[in-house]
């Protein structure tokens, strides 16, 4: 079965279309500045390789969509559902499975949710103290996102270390524009930084982290904003690129700004670094211990600089560096120094190959 994954962006289309279950790499591609996904989707199907399904990294489901689903109006409902949660998110996939259906009828379409990977996460990790019909009508509650990387990283770390899942309480540090940091203990997530939507936890590049919600109301009530308003600042505008002033929030920029001399920009960073460091810190506290770090996504997989001032604060846990293997070396490897009591490992995540299997065992099962 060739399964076609595309990854998407507010204005940009990755995609790989693999054999299942051989987990073979037919094609591969990218397109940016896309306005019109049926030209994207074209082009794909121009290509020598059958498609036979197509399986989408969707965000956001609510409580009732925690795994992979085949498409059907209840999924579609519930993602629009939950499309104020994740805006950014689920508005993009929202439009691709729709342009998807209509230039590929016939065509099976599979959403595997990201929060697939942390839905049995303890309750006592999931439940905010809200109102009791707030949790048991709505949905509020912490979901955790970025599930198909941390769930790809729970499987490619032990494979680097020579040992099996089971053995390791892991943080699994997915860092790129979109940021988190999650607790893996022996092979499950029992806690992650984002919650409710993926608005929360780290500072992301324009969307902000954690935020006290009375911060929020106080800005409204005395700007006399809208939901929408408010909405747009936060996902847009905030986060990195609002601490640092460098619009797109993109680390590489900020930390060119830091370099010349901008206080704004060094801000920017210490801020993520500090909240990493304690993000992992944290793990170590949920799972009484810890055994090893992963640093993945575009800033955890290339950054040598913040993997280095991450874990320079982090000596109390027993982790130390190598510096030619973290700033010198290439590819999925072992980081830490031989006298490092913690392991820590940078390698590149593969969303696509998880939302490829998620989606090949319920078609299969169907």
């Amino acid at each position: 079965m060739n399964i076609l994954i595309p990854n998407l962006g507010s204005t940009s289309l990755k995609y790989q279309i693999l054999a299942m279950p051989e987990e073979r790499v037919l094609a591969r591609g990218r397109f940016e500045r896309v306005t019109n996904y049926a030209a994207a989707i074209g082009e794909i199907r121009a290509g020598e390789v059958p498609v036979d399904a197509v399986a989408f990294k969707t965000a956001h489901g609510g409580p009732r969509y925690q795994g992979a689903y085949r498409i059907d109006d209840g999924v579609e409902q519930a993602m629009a559902q939950f499309l104020l949660a994740a805006p950014l998110h689920n508005a993009i996939y929202l439009d691709a499975i729709r342009a998807f259906r209509q230039a590929m009828p016939g065509v099976p379409l599979v959403a595997a949710f990201e929060t697939e990977f942390h839905r049995n996460k303890p309750e006592y990790a999931r439940v905010y103290g809200v109102p009791q019909d707030w949790r048991t009508l709505h949905g509020v509650e912490k979901y955790g996102f970025h599930g198909a990387s941390h769930e790809y990283v729970s499987l490619r770390v032990p494979e680097l270390l020579g040992c099996a899942p089971s053995d390791l309480r892991l943080a699994s540090c997915h860092l790129g524009g979109s940021s988190s940091v999650c607790a893996i203990d022996r092979g499950v997530s029992v806690d992650t930084t984002m919650g409710f939507s993926p608005q929360s936890g780290l500072e992301n590049a324009t969307r902000h982290g954690d935020l006290d919600v009375f911060a929020v109301l106080y800005m409204m009530d005395r700007n006399g904003w809208t939901t929408e308003q408010v909405r747009t600042q936060l996902s847009r505008v905030s986060g990195l690129a609002g601490l640092s002033g460098v619009a797109g929030g993109d680390v590489r920029d900020i930390m060119e700004a830091a370099r010349a001399g901008s206080a704004p920009a060094n801000l920017a960073l210490e801020v993520f670094v500090y909240q990493v460091r304690k993000a992992i810190a944290g793990c170590a506290a949920v799972m009484n211990g810890l055994d090893a770090i992963a640093f993945t996504g575009g800033i955890g997989e290339n950054s040598p600089a913040l993997r280095r001032a991450i874990c320079e604060g982090l000596a109390f846990l027993g982790v130390g560096l190598d510096a030619a293997a973290n700033e010198d070396a290439q590819g999925d490897r072992v980081i830490s120094s031989p006298a490092s009591r913690v392991k820590v490992v940078a390698l590149a995540t593969n969303e696509e190959l998880i939302v490829a299997r998620r989606a090949f065992r319920v078609l299969s099962r169907q």
